[in-house]
């Protein structure tokens, strides 16, 4: 085997991402890790060797560790998946890669599919292995891992994380079980790739995701490949990203392991150069996910009229430029004032709330309320202004808040799941305009 790739680093805000470039071929693809890694044990085994270096041979392929495990800067908090997309753009911008195709594994599924979903004109497809749009139980998904699943799985991290017994291998690669030699190799992995608390907090984090709302919004080209009977994720997951992803590819293949490095590789292999290799469509640039954020003052018309024209003028031009200090802060983008009303973007929804929550209360400073509401959707671009359903969900969303509250949709609270934002359930409303019943929640004090 010829020698391991080069480990770097690249800063992330705050924490240091470890990553690894392979190949020289025409395509980059990010490779993005399931439950836990570490870029440079992988290739102590020869099956995960040869799967990256097949990969490598039609592309530039791209590694990581994501940030809490492996050698990336290690935390035992729960990281979100805005976090981790602000990771990949990190790398890829580190590397020099406008665009490139996502590889998602397991748990690197959902990261994957909202960062094609937000960012398409820096993906040119996405593939995923072994993955799902929501890994717990719900009334309306029923294949999702029950409260007793993980709770049996949080004891047996805290019991024999690192050891044989810890590693779960009739679960995770059924198909070596047998073999004590390669179980202990698979259990000095997870060491290398996790704490106890670190796997445990990516768990954590497994059990809030939920990306269901976004499936429709992907535009790139999208292959979903899964082998259907493993024992982890059931391919029910990925029948379920096949149907709600547009004109998705699903593969399945045969094989009972989940991990990557166990089982029939080359299949795998064989399906994603094909993918990629074989014929690739332009993202639709004009249609992005992004979240919306509409602000106005709460009893503006009675307060002009008391204050005068003149000092309204000046009460606004102070609420605007706090408001603006607070967008530029969260990385918001300005798209509209209208009387005392604004409307900003987001591409990150945790960032949204908190900007919202951070104008909402310097507003208090001037002696005035604000109310905000936020949805996460697709967007239509058109120049500098952005239209669609989204939008106009958005400002109905805002239309139901009170003096000083942020009330987001059920598709934000999704999607923001670890960030440490709490909400507060305010139940089913009918939006003007918009069909259905939607689900509010007020954003609460952190």
């Amino acid at each position: 085997m010829a020698a391991p790739p080069e480990t770097r680093y690249v800063k992330s805000g705050d924490v240091h991402i470890a990553y690894q470039v392979i190949g020289d071929g025409p395509l980059d693809v990010v490779f993005v890790p399931g439950f836990v890694s570490n870029v440079e044990a992988t290739w102590d085994s020869p099956a995960r060797a040869k799967f990256f270096q097949r990969l490598a041979s039609f592309c530039r392929l791209i590694l990581f560790d994501k940030r809490g495990t492996g050698l990336s800067d290690r935390t035992s908090r729960i990281f979100t998946l805005e976090q981790r997309m602000s990771d990949v753009q990190a790398i890829m911008d580190e590397v020099g890669s406008k665009q490139a195709a996502l590889f998602g594994v397991s748990e690197g599924g959902p990261m994957s599919i909202l960062f094609a979903a937000t960012y398409p004109q820096r993906t040119v497809a996405l593939v995923i292995y072994g993955s799902y749009a929501k890994r717990s139980w719900a009334p309306d998904y029923p294949f999702g891992w029950t409260d007793d699943r993980y709770n049996a799985f949080f004891e047996n991290v805290e019991r024999h994380w690192g050891t044989a017994q810890g590693v779960d291998a009739n679960l995770w690669a059924p198909s070596i079980a047998h073999d004590p030699r390669l179980v202990d190799r698979m259990a000095a992995y997870f060491r290398a790739a996790a704490s106890p608390g670190a796997a445990r907090a990516v768990m954590q984090m497994n059990r809030e995701i939920d990306v269901r709302h976004i499936l429709p919004s992907v535009t790139v080209p999208t292959l979903i490949l899964h082998r259907t009977d493993e024992r982890v994720v059931s391919v029910e997951h990925a029948r379920y990203l096949a149907e709600r992803i547009p004109r998705a590819k699903l593969v399945e293949l045969p094989g009972i392991d989940h991990t990557i490095g166990v089982g029939d590789n080359d299949a795998i292999v064989d399906e994603v150069e094909e993918f990629l290799t074989g014929s690739r469509h332009a993202a639709d640039l004009d249609r992005v996910v992004s979240t919306v954020l509409f602000t106005d003052i709460v009893g503006s018309t009675e307060r002009a009229t008391a204050l005068g024209d003149s000092k309204w003028r000046d009460l606004l031009e102070n609420y605007y430029a706090i408001a603006r200090r607070q967008l530029e802060r969260f990385r918001g983008r300005e798209i509209d004032t209208a009387g005392d009303g604004m409307f900003a973007t987001f591409d990150g929804p945790a960032r949204a709330v908190r900007c919202a929550k951070a104008i909402s209360d310097d507003a208090k400073t001037l002696g005035i309320d604000i109310r905000a509401g936020l949805h996460t959707g697709e967007v239509e671009v058109i120049g500098e202004k952005v239209g669609g359903i989204a939008v106009h969900i958005g400002a109905r969303v805002a239309a139901h808040a009170g003096g000083g509250e942020v009330l987001v949709s059920s598709t934000v609270k999704d999607l923001v799941a670890g960030s440490g934002l709490r909400f507060e359930d305010r139940g089913t409303h009918a939006l003007k305009g918009v069909e259905g019943e939607w689900r509010l929640f007020l954003a609460a004090t952190a």
